[in-house]
């Protein structure tokens, strides 16, 4: 593949899914691809297509001297087409995420955000229209609640072990990472399923048998 891994999925995002990215995954092995079901977009229309960048926040009783500095440095340091993914753990006492940092992302041309915590100022993120993927809305500030504990290392969100690098695939159906010594392979596979999807999907229109063009393909 001559372009980029990340370019090659950019160009091909229109065709792809996450499910059917899991499912090559699946095929090659890797089973634990996709991030726990409740990590919701805010936006149903949202998809995100970009590199892993990796945030772990941890929970905290003390009061910083400077709050939200590990997250600062992290949105400070994204490049386009990165896609910021922070674990907490399944935290859930309060918002890390808000529409000012959102803003931030967007500026610098980052994809999106993707946590397993929660996020606040949901009606200004949709506005803004910068893709927030979460697994809940708090009112409550990180400050005093979260602190950073490391960036650009593994994170496990879920039973998905994230590595910065991997590439990452969200739609309304799920987020989907693709472990970077997979990915050209994933997209090639996963490009002649979409074809397959595409042949089986006019047979089964046409009124074919099911078990008979499950048979021909091994595509359901």
């Amino acid at each position: 593949m001559s372009e980029s891994v990340l370019a090659a999925y950019q160009r091909h995002q229109a065709m792809l899914y996450s499910a059917v990215l899991a499912d090559v995954l699946d095929a090659l092995g890797h089973r634990t691809s996709a991030l726990p079901y409740y990590i919701r977009p805010l936006s149903p229309h949202w998809r995100i297509v970009g590199r892993a960048v990796t945030l772990a926040l941890g929970p905290t009783l003390e009061m910083p001297e400077t709050p939200y500095a590990l997250e600062m440095e992290c949105v400070d340091q994204l490049q386009p087409g990165d896609v910021l993914l922070v674990s907490t753990r399944n935290d859930t006492s309060c918002a890390l995420w808000g529409e000012l940092l959102s803003t931030a992302c967007k500026a610098r041309g980052a994809a999106g955000v993707i946590t397993d915590g929660l996020t606040r100022d949901v009606t200004k993120i949709l506005r803004l229209d910068f893709p927030v993927f979460a697994a809940g809305f708090s009112p409550l500030d990180s400050k005093g609640r979260l602190q950073g504990l490391f960036r650009n290392g593994p994170v496990l969100i879920g039973e998905c072990l994230i590595h910065p690098g991997d590439i990452v695939f969200a739609d309304f159906d799920g987020v989907v990472v693709v472990p970077f010594e997979l990915a050209e392979r994933a997209l090639q596979l996963a490009l002649a399923k979409v074809t397959g999807e595409d042949r089986v999907r006019e047979e089964l229109a046409a009124g074919k048998s099911v078990r008979e063009t499950f048979a021909r393909y091994g595509i359901l």
